[in-house]
């Protein structure tokens, strides 16, 4: 059984731009990722730099980006289990204008 490529959880902290294009769009289209998409995500916000230092980005720092941009990120809030207390709701008074 042949293994499927490498996933962003199987490469090092610091990746170079061609394993992080492997592990999001697999071999076949690394290139292309590469020269059409690349370019345009370094300039978005919140799409980690090149490390100078280490020589490559910031792997966790890319798969959050992809996690917020796909929306599948566990940023969204939620309830803990339990009953709700309205009692402990904080309410803004304002008053309406009169027509």
């Amino acid at each position: 059984m042949t293994r499927a490529g490498a996933t962003l959880d199987d490469l090092p902290m610091f990746a170079s731009d061609e394993q992080i294009a492997e592990a999001i769009v697999g071999k076949d289209k690394a290139g292309k990722w590469m020269r059409e998409r690349l370019p345009t995500l370094a300039n978005k916000p919140g799409f980690p730099a090149i490390d100078e230092f280490h020589g490559g980005r910031p792997v966790a720092l890319v798969q959050r980006f992809y996690e917020n941009y796909l929306g599948t990120g566990s940023t969204t809030a939620t309830a803990p289990p339990g009953k709700a207390d309205a009692s402990q709701w904080k309410t803004k008074t304002r008053q309406r204008p009169q027509v």
